[in-house]
């Protein structure tokens, strides 16, 4: 099965590393463009290209948020990771649903990149993590019920640990075979494998799958 996505443009948030550098690599490699930007981002995308086919939500962050640490903190930690993995995307969305709209019969795509901790829950010191991400599960299956009607098909895909500099940190002090005790296949999950999962949902195949979620965990967690 051939994944054409010659003449569509796509907007990938966080591709300066990781699974997002690697979505946008397998994307251009598909004689796709893609721009990272700024606030202004989505209008700078379709007056550069007249259309925008596919946005990726591929930007966040993991800030600690341990129980023992101060209030003025634990809030900090959350209002910070809430901001980046949450009402940035949301803001994204809403913009972008205004183009799709206009954008007819096409509409567009919208993929959110959460994470397994949406479903099986973190370690205490990123409950604000695994919550931000289960609001980027909830906003996408809300867009695909809520503007089907309109051509705009929303999906997530939630990786499990995967091999990027997010995850360097605790690999460099725990060891590897500390992150892949848990997985059901013998080698650690890779940008380029989630960034595969990613086009192949850009490309429209799996349309008629809008509002679902991928996992790609390497069994790590199944539901």
């Amino acid at each position: 099965m051939h994944t054409d996505l010659s003449d569509q443009t796509v907007l990938v948030t966080g591709a300066s590393r990781g699974i997002g550098r690697a979505t946008a690599t397998a994307l251009a490699e598909a004689d796709l463009s893609t721009l990272d930007a700024t606030n202004s981002l989505i209008d700078r995308v379709v007056d550069a290209y007249g259309r925008l086919d596919t946005l990726v939500l591929n930007a966040g962050v993991a800030v600690p948020a341990p129980m023992d640490a101060s209030t003025e903190r634990w809030a900090d930690a959350w209002s910070e990771t809430m901001h980046v993995n949450l009402r940035a995307p949301e803001l994204l969305c809403r913009h972008i649903l205004r183009h799709f709209q206009r954008q007819q019969p096409s509409g567009g795509r919208i993929v959110g990149v959460a994470s397994r901790a949406a479903f099986r829950g973190d370690t205490p010191d990123y409950v604000t993590y695994a919550a931000s991400k289960a609001g980027l599960v909830a906003l996408t299956r809300s867009i695909a019920r809520g503007f089907g009607d309109d051509g705009v098909k929303a999906f997530t895909v939630a990786p499990g640990f995967t091999r990027t500099d997010m995850a360097q940190d605790f690999i460099d002090e725990y060891g590897e075979e500390h992150a892949t005790k848990d997985l059901a296949l013998d080698r650690l999950t890779e940008p380029s494998d989630v960034a595969s999962v990613i086009v192949f949902l850009a490309s429209g195949q799996a349309d008629h799958a809008t509002g679902t979620t991928i996992d790609v965990n390497a069994g790590s967690y199944v539901h």
